[in-house]
């Protein structure tokens, strides 16, 4: 969608209506929800000098690492909600957080993003009633998707685990402190909502909420709360068996160290049996006629001899 503004410039966004009790794109000059992802400069100065969001809030939806936040302005609230950021293929075991912005006027909401995301496509947005309730089933979305997320890494990490127990390498346990700082992430993005949550509540009666409204926003911060607890509950597993982890990986590369030292000795026993008789001296049996087998003969009881006293020490 392309709409002029003052001066002759334009600027383009998606455009979303309520109709049916579900949330449809529409193609009208101003539409009750309005989505932007990652606006350009022409866009932001729109959002800035049209709809007087202001340029740091503006800036601190595009921006991960902004906690999560409610502000007040004249003509709206500002509200920065954290939410899962979209897997990468090459960081596939790094989960990372992302900014939602979102802008609550008196009869419209706009959205701001840093990248692509499917907003409205899940069964939990099928039934929007009006733009306050579209706003919180956003959030409650996000929470769905924190709790999905922190169900691949608990399997994630039990993947690995399962690899460490029989692996010499260090790479699965960087996989671990990968997934572990992804958990010190969600931590703290999922902490940062509920704050929030507490804000919306408080001030309901401000922001307009309905008794239906408010009911569920009682529902989406118990949910965060227990999305918190399972994050706290993962994050308190991987980092207390870390140490454990870590010292498999060294029994096991000891156990093989063990098994070299063992087929070595093996070698270097029935070696000095056969170089004792190689010299280049005069030797017992160096005239007898079957002395070659006698040789390996000897050789051969000095390696068993050798494994059955292993096996005696018990080492």
């Amino acid at each position: 969608m392309l709409i002029r503004l003052p001066g002759g410039k334009r600027y383009m966004h998606r455009g979303y209506g309520i109709s049916e009790r579900r949330v449809c794109e529409q193609s009208d000059a101003i539409c009750p929800i309005t989505v932007y992802v990652n606006p350009d400069e022409d866009e932001k100065r729109y959002l800035i000098d049209v709809l007087k969001v202001d340029e740091h809030t503006l800036n601190s939806a595009l921006d991960p690492d902004e906690p999560s936040r409610l502000e007040f302005e004249p003509e709206h609230a500002a509200i920065i909600f954290k939410m899962p950021k979209n897997q990468v293929e090459k960081d596939e075991l790094l989960f990372k957080v992302a900014s939602l912005g979102v802008f609550l006027f008196k009869d419209r909401l706009v959205i701001i993003i840093s990248e692509e995301i499917p907003l409205f496509e899940h069964k939990q947005l099928s039934k929007v009633l009006s733009i306050n309730d579209l706003m919180l089933k956003l959030f409650y979305r996000s929470i769905f998707r924190f709790l999905e997320n922190l169900k691949v890494m608990n399997t994630l990490s039990d993947e690995i685990e399962d690899k460490i127990n029989v692996s010499m390498e260090n790479r699965y346990l960087i996989n671990l402190f990968t997934l572990e700082k992804s958990m010190v992430y969600y931590l703290n993005a999922i902490n940062s909502n509920g704050v929030l949550l507490e804000k919306l509540r408080n001030n309901a009666a401000k922001i307009g909420f309905l008794k239906e409204e408010s009911e569920l926003l009682d529902d989406i911060i118990v949910e965060n709360t227990q999305c918190y607890r399972q994050a706290e509950i993962y994050s308190n597993i991987l980092a207390s068996l870390m140490d454990a982890r870590v010292s498999i990986v060294s029994n096991n590369l000891n156990i093989l160290m063990k098994t070299l030292t063992i087929i070595t000795i093996c070698i270097m026993a029935p070696t000095l049996v056969v170089s004792m008789f190689s010299m280049n001296v005069h030797i017992p049996l160096e005239d007898h006629p079957v002395a070659f087998w006698i040789i390996i003969g000897l050789a051969f009881i000095a390696g068993a001899g050798f494994l059955l006293f292993w096996k005696y020490k018990k080492w």
